[in-house]
């Protein structure tokens, strides 16, 4: 593992301190830029994910598909799904990636949904469905200062934010929802909160589960919450 020193002199770990071809150290975070922090060829193998997987995948099996893949990468770093600023740091760069390659694939004709509960290539919509429209979350991943600027505090306010939130939830929502769940179309209310805290007793991260998952899974009894009317 590599090691380094941020400007207020804490000890840097997993993405912190990882760069290809060298540490981080004292305060250089700012010049961090993404294709320092991923493996050679990273672009090729996610689309290569993403095709093997048609019907999507869940960021969080993506990202243990990206570990496995890439080994040596920061996605396999030792606990790096258990801390909130260093899993919010793996989530943003797999996102800035994710929204570049969505760019790139509307020259194939090609769109990719991108949603932490399915990420799935699709065939892009014909006529003015294929007008790209202004979308906050793409400018926001994109915007890699995001990235750099984004501290531990931050990332507990953005956490508490979510969980404040309160929008309406389409179907296909719900779909990838129950199926985070490991629930078929049409589960009730009740077997909702029967499964999610069987789940989350599993998966929690002080019984040694990942806080990714555990995340994954909160995400989507929030989704199931709102589709059922529970305030």
């Amino acid at each position: 593992m590599t090691w380094g020193c941020q400007s207020d002199g804490r000890v840097m770990t997993g993405v912190e301190g990882r760069v290809r071809g060298g540490s981080v150290t004292l305060g250089h975070m700012i010049d961090v830029q993404p294709d320092m922090l991923l493996p050679d060829a990273f672009d090729e193998g996610l689309l290569q994910l993403l095709r093997r997987h048609p019907a999507g995948l869940s960021e969080y099996a993506l990202l243990q598909a990206l570990a496995e893949r890439f080994p040596d990468s920061l996605f396999a770093e030792p606990g790096v799904l258990r801390d909130p600023l260093q899993l919010f740091r793996v989530h943003f760069l797999l996102f800035h990636q994710l929204y570049q390659l969505a760019d790139q694939l509307g020259d194939d004709g090609l769109t990719l949904q991108i949603h932490a509960l399915n990420i799935q290539v699709q065939p892009r919509a014909s006529g003015t469905e294929a007008l790209q429209v202004d979308d906050p979350l793409r400018r926001y991943y994109l915007d890699w200062a995001q990235w750099r600027t984004t501290n531990r505090d931050d990332v507990e306010q953005l956490i508490d934010s979510f969980w404040r939130r309160r929008a309406p939830v389409s179907a296909s929502e719900v779909d990838a929802a129950l199926a985070v769940l490991g629930l078929g179309p049409g589960a009730d209310a009740v077997a909702c909160r029967r499964q999610y805290r069987r789940m989350l007793s599993v998966h929690h991260p002080d019984r040694g589960g990942s806080t990714a998952r555990a995340q994954e899974i909160n995400q989507a009894m929030l989704i199931l919450q709102r589709y059922y009317g529970k305030s």
